[in-house]
Formats: C-alpha cells, structure tokens, sequence
C-alpha cells in the first residue's frame, strides 16, 4: 500500500512539474488585416485543398469585431481592441471613448520585462501596429504616432515608414534620437539578415507601405521577417516574448477586389503563420494566436451554376464592398493553453485572454 501511494506521490509531482512547464511564456499574435472566413476558404481552394498553416490550428474560434460607435470597425478600432482589451470609437488609437489613453499587452509586456516586438507589411505607423504603442485621437496623425513610437523601447521594428522619423515636417530626427537608445535603424534587408540580438528598427520604405508581392514584394518577406524577429526576441530575452505580426495588405487588395493580389498576401501570411507553429512546436511555453481586425471586400465564393448534380459547377468569386463588412472573423490557436480559444468571443476577450495567460493579469 505504501508502495502505491508513493507511486501516485510521484506521479502528482511529475504532473505539476509539467504542468508548470506549460505556463505560456511567449505569445506570438499574428493579425491578418482583413482576412474573414471567405479569405481563408478561397486560400485553402486555390491550393487544391492540401493543407495549409491554418489547418493545423489545435483550436478554432470566431471574433465580433465592431467598435464603440459603429458595427462595421476601421482598423484603428480594431486593432485597439485587440492591443488593449477595450472597444473605442473609429479612427481612434490606443484610447478609450472618452479619449483616455489605454495601455496595450506589448507595453504591459515591456514593463514586466519580456521582449517585444512588431511586424507589419504597411508602415510601421499604420493603424494595426500603432495600436500597441500609440495614443491618438486620429489614426492619419503619422508624425505624431512615429514621436511616440520613438519614445518606447520595443526591440524589434519592421515594417515601412522611414521618412516619418528622418524627414518630418517639424525637421526632428527620429533615426537619431532612436541610435542613441542603442538601435540599429537600417532601410536594407541585408543589414537586418546579420543581426541576431540586440534592437533594430528595419524600416524598408521611405514613405508608404511595403510593396505589395504583386508589385516586387519578396514573397517570402513576411516569414524571414517573423523568423528572424522570433530569432533576436528569443537571444535578446529568454524570460519570454510577445511579438504581433501583421499582415498588413490582404486588407488592401481586399479594398481594390483584386483576388490575384489577395491569395498572394494570404500565401505570405500562410507562411509566416507555418514560421510562428513551427516555433511553438520547438519551444514549449510558447502560444500562438492568429486572428483578424475585420474583414475587408465582403468576399463571397458561389456556384457558377445552380445546377447541384453535375460534377463541377465552378466557383465564382465575388466581393460585395470596396470597404469592411461586418462578418464576423476566425481565431486559430497553437501552442500552450491554445485550447482556451474557443466558441465566438468578442475580439476584447482575446486581448484579455492572452494578458492572462502571459501575464497573469
């Protein structure tokens, strides 16, 4: 009997040893601008169904995604909910309604000591990324969002956007000011290639968001840029990271309607998303949550016939809007605790998931 019970005495503490292995330490959020269910679906289509990085999502959710004051988000709204936990008004960023300001996970992150990071396709002062850092009563205020952006101390930047720290209009010099805190700020891919510690900001254009691939975008940006950030926030800090990815453009193209333009940023993110699982699969610890802020173009894929009984009607794709809808959006998770993503929740209730879950808050 003895014998038993310390068996079963054994066997409880191996548990809890695990079980506190299974702490999430790093989150990973990767945000698909504009990307709803249809965008997903016609991916998964256009690749003859074999499987893509969303497939291996350990659990799948649904998001309510509309603001304060309107049932269709901008992504300034958007992006604020799911930086900071609480719904706002659109055009807004980083405030609540009455325009007080609201700290993000990635500030709260900072202030526990992990690293942080963000990486976008647009610039690094567009509405997505400035909501984890930024606190303005107008999203276009770029000048004002790059000042802020400035003042922070998040390790790793990449996304476009240089001339709204070099040549401003009040003729300060950001890139300067940012040198001095100890980061690399380099307009080269390149430069960023040899790097594997330390602060960087890669800022790759001028003004204006990065190219789109259609237009000579590496298509394989998106994935070496969350690979080689998860590279520096892992040597920079080993107590633990969170870092957003954005990818930024499937929102674009889904305002021009153009499908081509779309699959093609999907196919980046796709990637990126397969980087960030992979990464979870070699680290414990570690939880990745990939959502939207919205969907963009009210894309539909219909029958090209109404005729059920033959073998292949063809599929018609078709946007219903130039702007956002209202439909609601897919959450995947992978990774520790990423069973805790479940049913349709409001797009606040993940901010506030994952800052329990990292953060114990």
């Amino acid at each position: 009997m003895k014998k038993v019970f310390s068996t079963l005495i054994v066997i409880l503490a191996l548990f809890g040893a695990a079980s506190a292995q299974e702490k999430v330490q790093n989150v990973i959020f990767m945000i698909g601008d504009g990307m709803g269910l249809a965008q997903v679906s016609a991916l998964m289509i256009e690749n003859g169904y074999r499987p893509t990085a969303f497939d291996r999502a350990q659990s799948v959710a649904l998001s309510k995604t509309y603001s304060a004051n309107n049932r269709v988000t901008d992504s300034a709204a958007s992006g604020t909910a799911l930086a900071t936990g609480v719904k706002t008004k659109n055009k807004t960023l980083g405030v609540d309604p009455e325009g007080a300001p609201v700290r993000s996970i990635l500030k709260k992150a900072e202030e526990r000591g992990l690293a942080t990071g963000l990486v976008v396709t647009s610039d690094i002062v567009h509405a997505t990324p400035g909501a984890f850092y930024a606190h303005v009563d107008n999203r276009s205020k770029y000048e004002e969002i790059a000042l802020q952006l400035s003042d922070e101390d998040i390790d790793v930047l990449f996304g476009g956007g240089m001339g709204y720290f070099n040549k401003r209009k009040d003729g300060q010099n950001l890139v300067k000011k940012m040198q001095a805190k100890g980061y690399t700020v380099t307009d080269r891919w390149e430069e960023v290639e040899g790097l594997s510690k330390g602060k960087v900001a890669g800022l790759f254009r001028e003004f204006g968001h990065l190219l789109p691939i259609v237009e000579g975008r590496d298509s394989l940006y998106l994935a070496k840029a969350t690979g080689k950030a998860l590279e520096i926030l892992s040597n920079d800090n080993p107590e633990g990271f969170f870092l957003m990815v954005e990818g930024s453009q499937i929102d674009f193209e889904g305002h021009d309607n153009d499908l081509p333009a779309l699959l093609a940023e999907m196919r980046d993110f796709d990637r990126a998303v397969t980087v960030a699982f992979d990464y979870a699969d070699q680290h414990p610890g570690t939880l990745v949550v990939v959502t939207a802020d919205h969907e963009t173009g009210g894309l539909s894929i219909a029958s090209r016939s109404d005729d059920f009984t033959a073998a292949e009607s063809g599929l018609s794709y078709r946007f219903g809007t130039e702007d956002h809808s209202g439909t609601l959006v897919p959450v995947y998770a992978y990774g520790t605790e990423a069973g805790q993503f479940r049913g349709v929740m409001e797009n606040i209730d993940i901010n506030r998931l994952l800052t329990r879950l990292l953060l114990g808050e």
